[in-house]
């Protein structure tokens, strides 16, 4: 009888620790694959905002320096989102939001340019990547949550050396780019 009870209360340690393990890795893949989605629409508004640009050369061959900015500004996301850092990825997203901020004011400076049928296509397409973006930030600050919530409670804790697993941090825009850059017309 000994033995069985011995053999049950074994099966269920080992159950345990097996939920405990496989709960905590769970989390932490969700939480690198929302990461991942911030990379994604990141990327698009990076993809975007060349085309933005191109549209606005047209008009206004001069703003030499907003390309420059806006190429800066790509280059630095591209290799934030392979740091993996969280910093990183937000202070590469506060300098495209700058460069953004630039090309719409040449976009206001030239009121034809407004009424281009590119120009507004891009502007709506940025506009829901800055809306799938802001989705995006929340989906992985949840998944965080969730993840550190476990991480940092009994019993999932025990099993957080052996999982892998670690607290991450929040994503948080850098200070003034805490909502997306105002566009007007």
């Amino acid at each position: 009888m000994r033995f069985l009870i011995g053999v049950v209360l074994l099966a269920l340690l080992v159950l345990l620790i097996g939920s405990g393990f496989n709960r905590l890795r769970r989390l932490d893949v969700r939480a690198q694959e929302a990461l991942g989605g911030i990379d994604v629409q990141l990327t698009r508004r990076s993809d975007l905002i060349p085309n933005l640009v191109q549209t606005v050369k047209g008009y206004a061959s001069h703003e030499k320096g907003v390309l420059e900015q806006v190429t800066a500004a790509r280059t630095a996301v591209s290799r934030a989102s392979k740091s993996g850092s969280v910093a990183d990825r937000a202070s590469a997203e506060a300098a495209m939001d700058g460069a953004l901020v630039n090309v719409m004011a040449v976009a206001e400076a030239y009121p034809e340019l407004k009424a281009s049928a590119n120009f507004v296509a891009l502007q709506q397409q940025l506009a829901d990547t800055e809306n799938q973006l802001a989705f995006a930030r929340q989906y992985y600050n949840d998944a965080v949550a969730s993840l550190n919530t476990s991480a940092t409670t009994l019993p999932w804790m025990v099993f957080k050396g052996m999982a892998g697993v670690h607290e991450r941090d929040f994503y948080e825009a850098p200070e003034a780019h805490e909502v997306p850059p105002a566009v007007s017309f």
